[in-house]
This record gives C-alpha cells, structure tokens and sequence, in this order.
C-alpha cells in the first residue's frame, strides 16, 4: 500500500532506540511464566492501565502483536526520510490527570499546539482574478469574527461585552469553578442559556455558542475520570456493594448541576441532528459545515443524523497544557506520545514484548481468569487479565465462548463498528499553495498550514452527500477531506524542504456496492480522487507527491485491529455510551468472567486518544485485586 514516487530529498536522521525499550531490556530480562496482571495490547490506553498498575505496585506484563507499540498512536516511516502518524494524528483528548501521574513530559513528551487551528478555503470559481475567501479560525476571538464576517455579519456579531470571561482560554478546573460560582450566586445572570435568550449586554452567536458549547464540555468532563453507574451492583449486591456504588452517582451529580435548568437545551444538542443545532445559531453554510465536521469525523453519520451532537462534543472537549479546547500535534509523531507512557510504566517495572500475539485468555475450572496463551503455545498466569483490543476480538475470538452468556455475545457480534474513513499518508516536496491563501516566496509555513484543513466543507448538504454516497456502497464523489501537515510545526518528520501530509477522509463503506472487495486498483483510485480534489483548491498538489501509503477501513482493521476501520472500536452513537459501552448492563470495564476487564475504546468514555478507559480501568481492576 505504500508507493513511492520520485527521487526523494535527503533522509533526516532515524529516531533514537526509545527508552522503554532500553529500560525493559536491560531491567526485565525475558518472559517469565507469570505476572500479576496481562495487558493485551500496546495502543495507547494499553500503555496507560500498564503504567498505572506498575506504580501501584501490581508487576504488569504488556504483549503487541506488531512490532511496535501505540496501537494507532504510532509513527511509522512508512517512505523513506518520512516519519507519519499513520492513523492517529492529532493530540487534545488525553486526560490531564494521565500527564501528570505519568510524567509525560520527563519521559520525553513535546507538543506544539496549533494556533489558528481551522482553515476552510473556498473555491468560488466566479471569483474572477479575486482571491477566494476562506474561513481561518483560532483562540483570537476578535479575529474569529472577522473571519466569519466575511460570510454572515449576523453569526460574527458581538454585543456590548466583547467576550465572557468563561469563553477565555482557561483551565478546565478554573472554567468549571467559575461556573460552580455562578450557579451557587443567584445575582449573577446566566449568559450561556442558547440562541434564544433575549438579555442586554448578551453576548451575540459565534462567542455565545463557544461559550454554550463549552459549559457542556465542563459539565460531560467528570463523567470521562470515573466508571459509569454500576447498575448491576446496585440491583443485584450486597448491601455494602450497593453502598460503594453511590459513589459512581457523583460525576452525574455533579454535570446535573452545572446544566442546571438549562438541562434540555442541553439534551438537544446531544440528541438532534447536528444540522439543527447550527441551523439555531448560524446562517453562514462555510461556519456551520467547519463546524459540522466535528460532528461527523470518523462517523458513519450525515450531520443530519439524531446524535450526531455528541460526536462534536467529544472533538471539542479536551485541551492541552491547561488551555481547553486546544489540538496540536506531538513533537516526533503519535508515536513519541506511546514512548512516552511506555517509560513511564517500564521506569517502575512493568515490561511490555512486541511480535507476542495473544492468542486465548485462559480460564480455570471456576471461571476465573489464571491468564492467556501466545500464539506460539507459550502459557502466561496472571491473577487478572485487562484487554486493549476491540471488545469483538476480546470477547469472540480471544475469551473461551463457553465462560460467558449467550446474550452477552450476541449483543457484542451486534456492535455498529461501520467506518466511513480511508486514511491516505502522504511525503510532500513542498507545502501546498492554495487559491485562497497563496505560499510564502520562500515556501516558508504560514499560519494556516498548521490547520486542520477543510476542504469541500463549503456547505453541510456536501457533508451529506458524501455520506449518501457511502449507504449506496460507493466511495464518495467528493469525500470530506481533513488535511493536516504536521511538520509545518515538526520539522523533524520530514528532509529539509519536505513535508509529511496526513488525509483524513470520508465517505467510504467497508465493502463495495455488489460485495466487491477493496484491491490495489481501487484503492489508488480513490487516492486519485482525493488528490485531484486537493488539486481544485490547491493547484500544483499532485506535482509535489513524493510517495503515499493509503489506508482503507479493511486496512484499519487489518493493521490496527480496529473493526470495521472504526477508530473508536465501535460507534459513539447514544445507544453505545455510559451506560451502554460496549452493551447495557455490562458497561464500565468488568466483563462477565471474572479477572477479566475492557481497557480498550470499546470501554467508556470511548475512542480518541484518551487514555481515561486505560486509567479507569486499571483502577477498577485494582480495587478487585486488594479485595482478592
């Protein structure tokens, strides 16, 4: 799947060996025959349950199937001289907490956040000798609405207040204490109720619905730290289960109370359409399709599917280095963030094996879990078993089908894992020069190449017929295009002068109309597609393709153990979260055989590169374990 093209520029040098791996050879030696805890899987909330469970004292062993760890937080050189961030490829959900207990930064990490962030250029072909416009956003709010002026004055208009204190870049413990003040002080007015309020001194659209949005960020965070309500402990446990359960009702308690009376507004937006929500605050087609793509990225979903809210919630909920809603990208790829967390956990002594397949959870005679077998016949004991792999292959192909209920299985070979993405890794020779924002002579990076770069996002109806595309079984006519060139910020992941590209696109079924299944000729003519698309915006593209590593859902699957191509294991749709993650009455991250937990995106809170399922999850399995 990787082609490369012409001469490439001279090669930067290779990484350095990482230090887990230097710490797990030279401190652990080999195998032993048993651990405390397994953890199947080295993607990223792998990495964090091992790394939590080894500071708490439990002697934690982690076994890849590939030959490097990340999962789909990887960087791979898939071209010469060029380092990707194959799948994954942007940086914002991770907990605060995790960088903290982690250390991250003392283990290696470096972020380079973006700002502006957004870049939607136009095409406007009547334009004539006149620059398209485009629409550039960033952290400089007064910008912001000069930006969206140029499409609607009304959705960039502000009212006698420039901007609400809340709406400040904060962190997220200051915002959410600010807001905690404002509800404990009647004579403080609500100025975050929606479009519809009618109040002097208000503030007007685009600042008041980033405010809106934001408090409803605040509000969903405590639920992403902790497991969801364990409603079996509290129907089925003894009295003193029951009792320790009250305190999984806190973080709901405590969203309840910053919503407040402004609750179903709330529940809208996390229950309509995304379109109908924009469509209550915007009229400018370029600001809400920007938007909109929050809502539907990685999503088999029109922005005019029911819930297809949460999924822009859960893009615009995190934050870097104290600042909310803030993205960037992490200094030598996604990769560099797994390394990270894997000298963490190796640091205290957990041990992590690469090319160690997993190939069955082993159960003993009283349906406890005592381990798993590798691939190569090799036995492991362990007390507990925690997997960051789908809850499809942990649950149907690795878990012994006898141990477990007959309903449960049905309900997990059910799980909606549809992906509408083909990835497309691309090595540049130069930065691409779009009509509405020209290079630099000298070719230097501007601002808006640090973007996600929207491209045929004009307008939402083109959103929905892409995906209209994909239900009839074809690759879209004109997919949704992300573009991001993370070396524009990271010169390190490309030879001097060259840049590495990375394509985010949909719509694309699994399967082809008629049953026909994904080969080389296909795919290239996607790629060929989305390149000629690029072309449209940024003339002279295709000429600066050094080489291109394109990555179906089969593919996704396929590489990454994503099923379906789904980045999230399974869909964020409302009857897939909380309480439902993976199915009802067995959400959180205990399964119904005993030792054995979910680790994975398949557990609550979900996908994205999080750790909070790996953290939460380590918890859960330790709290067991001292009452072992």
């Amino acid at each position: 799947m990787a082609a490369s093209g012409r001469g490439l520029c001279k090669a930067v040098a290779a990484s350095p060996f990482p230090a887990w791996r230097r710490d797990n050879t030279e401190a652990r030696g080999g195998l032993k025959p048993e651990y405390d805890a397994v953890v199947i899987g080295a993607g990223h909330n792998g990495l964090v349950a091992a790394a939590y469970l080894q500071r708490l004292g439990v002697n934690t062993a982690v076994f890849e199937r590939r030959h490097v760890i990340g999962g789909a937080a990887v960087t791979e050189e898939i071209i010469p001289g060029f380092k990707f961030s194959r799948a994954s490829y942007l940086l914002s959900l991770l907990r605060p907490q995790i960088y903290t207990d982690l250390e991250l930064k003392k283990h290696g990490l470096r972020l380079h956040l973006r700002n502006p962030y957004s870049f939607t250029p136009m095409l406007e072909e009547g334009a004539g000798s006149k620059v398209p416009r485009c629409l550039l956003l960033g952290t400089d709010m007064a910008e912001n609405q000069k930006q969206i002026a140029q499409f609607s004055q009304k959705d960039a208009q502000i009212g006698d207040h420039h901007l609400h204190p809340l709406v400040q870049i904060l962190p997220i413990s200051e915002a959410l204490e600010g807001i905690l003040h404002k509800a404990r002080s009647p004579g403080l007015q609500d100025t975050s109720c929606g479009p519809t309020c009618q109040r002097p001194h208000t503030l007007e659209v685009f600042p008041k619905y980033e405010e809106f949005m934001h408090r409803l960020a605040l509000a969903i965070d405590p639920l992403l730290d902790a497991a969801p309500v364990d409603m079996a402990a509290f129907q089925h446990g003894s009295l003193l289960q029951r009792m320790r359960s009250l305190s999984t009702l806190k973080p709901l308690l405590k969203a309840g109370r910053i919503l407040g009376a402004q609750l179903p507004r709330y529940y809208e937006v996390l229950t309509a359409p995304i379109t109908k929500v924009l469509d209550q605050w915007f009229e400018s087609e370029p600001l809400k399709a920007t938007l909109a793509t929050d809502a539907v990225i990685g999503a088999m979903t029109s922005p005019h599917t029911p819930g297809s809210g949460y999924v822009l919630l859960h893009h615009v909920m995190g934050g870097l280095e104290g600042m909310q809603g803030a993205w960037g990208y992490v200094q030598g790829g996604m990769g560099a963030l797994s390394d990270a967390i894997a000298s963490s956990a190796t640091t205290h002594g957990a041990s992590i094996f690469t090319e160690k397949t997993v190939a069955k959870v082993q159960v003993n005679s009283e349906g406890c879990v005592q381990g798993v077998v590798l691939e190569d016949g090799t036995e492991v004991r362990s007390k507990m078993v925690l997997s960051n792999t789908s809850p499809q292959i942990t649950f149907l192909k690795l878990t012994p089908q006898e141990w477990l209920p007959e309903e449960f299985l049905e309900r997990i070979s059910q799980l909606d894992t549809r992906s509408p993405v083909t990835k497309i890794n691309v090595a540049v020779d130069r930065l691409p020069s779009f009509l509405a924002a020209p290079n630099a002579p000298r070719g230097q990076p501007l601002p808006h190449h640090q973007c996600s770069i929207h491209l045929n996002c004009e307008d939402t109806l083109l959103l929905h017929q892409a995906f209209e595309d994909a239900m009839d079984g074809l690759p879209s006519h004109r997919p949704v295009i992300e573009l991001c060139i993370p070396s524009s910020l990271d010169p390190t992941l490309a030879p001097p002068g060259c840049h590495v590209v990375s394509l985010f696109t949909q719509y694309m079924p699994y399967t082809l109309a008629g049953g026909k299944a994904w080969d080389e000729q296909e795919r290239d003519a996607y790629a060929d597609r989305v390149f000629d698309c690029i072309e449209v915006y940024a003339p002279g593209f295709k000429d600066s393709v050094v080489g291109r590593d394109i990555l179906t859902p089969p593919d996704l699957e396929r590489i990454f153990g994503l099923p379906g191509g789904n980045i999230f294991h399974c869909a964020m749709s409302l009857d897939q979260l909380y309480f439902a993650r993976p199915v009802p009455l067995h959400s959180g991250y205990r399964c119904p055989l005993q030792g054995l937990y979910l680790c994975g995106s398949g557990a609550h809170p979900g996908g994205g590169v999080m750790g909070a399922a790996g953290r939460n999850a380590a918890h859960v399995a330790f709290r067991d374990l001292k009452s072992m």
